[in-house]
């Protein structure tokens, strides 16, 4: 069968603010350049996948993983006859609303958003929110539908579009949304794809599993490197779709995915590894999260007062909230979120920075090695 969007061009096109002159690039490669020039897709090259700040540099960052999501998408749409520029851009863009240290650091926000009286943090909502409010990007509905409705963490063996026009600003949840076009479907499975093998072939680089410990239905099936199992899972889709009339796993092929979703979750996702880091993380983004609302509320907009703290993230915090005030107040109508806001879309290295300046800020270390008495040395009487 055919798979053609039920939705027309117009809508599917169509933008928050409208566009005038004409553009040698269709709409969605439109899109794709405003991501990859965009600040929140810079910053995913040092925002974690599974594993925080690698010094390995064969060890895949958030960056690696968006590309690989567009490059199996786009591959999958190809064959399909869909369109593989959307695919692209949404593949590109679809986790732009990455928290610093990946799903642990999502908890972490998302536990002190509640307690804050927020809803819970959830990437694929905020990556709406970063797309349209933060950065002002102004993308296409097709892509700003399949960056909030991607939700590859749920492993499902069949999904089509609802084909629907949803109020995309009034979606406060992921649950229970699917996108509004077989492109974003595809890129919702291309997710999963790129992670299965990927994160497992890290952790195995790692020594935190090896394929011996794997259960055999899964090298069976799906093979026993990464490319041998996006290899089998590309060619299932594109075979097995057609049959089905949506865009669908065959029953073993998903069988053998589920079983290696589990192993995966039991031994990496949830392995003492990555549980050691939650500790330290959460005391992290709860003492930036406490240090910068301290200052929002006792120095407001005066720029004095900030520099004053003498480090360089009290100063870029007030660069940012002079910034963005004004926008916050009319989007929001109050600045109660700037924090979470900020913190979110940190690196990790810069979350990492953040806390030492709160805690020793590097003008003293400057200091130090400017004074003829350093540390090593009595001061001279």
């Amino acid at each position: 069968m055919p798979f053609k969007n039920e939705l027309p061009d117009s809508i599917l096109t169509s933008r928050v603010r409208s566009r005038t002159g004409g553009d040698v690039r269709s709409p969605y490669y439109r899109d794709t350049t405003a991501i990859i020039h965009s600040s929140p897709f810079r910053r995913l090259k040092h925002k974690t996948q599974v594993f925080f700040a690698p010094s390995n540099d064969h060890i895949c960052t958030r960056m690696e993983h968006v590309l690989h999501v567009a490059s199996i998408a786009t591959a999958i749409c190809r064959a399909m006859g869909l369109n593989d520029e959307m695919a692209w851009a949404i593949g590109v863009g679809h986790d732009l609303g990455h928290t610093p240290f990946g799903h642990i650091g999502e908890y972490i926000l998302s536990d002190l958003m509640v307690q804050k009286g927020f809803d819970p943090f959830q990437h694929e909502v905020n990556g709406l929110r970063v797309v349209d409010f933060l950065s002002h990007l102004n993308l296409t509905y097709a892509v700003r539908d399949g960056i909030i409705s991607h939700c590859g963490e749920h492993f499902i063996r069949t999904i089509s579009p609802d084909f629907k026009v949803k109020d995309l600003d009034s979606i406060k949840s992921k649950n229970g949304i699917r996108p509004a076009t077989w492109e974003g479907c595809v890129v919702r499975f291309s997710d999963q794809i790129a992670y299965l093998g990927r994160d497992f072939e890290d952790a195995a680089r790692l020594g935190i599993v090896s394929w011996n410990d794997v259960p055999k239905i899964c090298t069976k099936v799906l093979g026993s490197t990464n490319g041998e199992i996006i290899n089998t899972l590309v060619e299932d889709i594109i075979s097995n779709s057609e049959k089905e009339g949506c865009i669908a796993f065959s029953e073993d092929v998903y069988e053998a995915v589920r079983v290696m979703k589990d192993f995966n979750y039991k031994n990496i996702y949830l392995s003492p590894m990555l549980a050691g880091y939650e500790k330290y993380f959460r005391r992290l983004i709860n003492l930036i999260y406490d240090y910068l609302s301290e200052l929002l509320d006792k120095y407001g907009f005066d720029k004095d007062l900030y520099l004053k703290e003498g480090n360089m993230l009290s100063a870029g915090f007030y660069n940012y909230v002079i910034e963005k005030k004004d926008a916050y107040l009319e989007h929001d109508g109050n600045l109660d979120r700037i924090v979470f806001d900020y913190i979110s879309g940190m690196s990790d290295n810069f979350c990492i920075d953040c806390g030492n300046e709160i805690l020793k800020p590097e003008h003293l270390n400057e200091s130090i090695e400017r004074s003829l008495t350093g540390k090593w040395f009595d001061a001279v009487r």
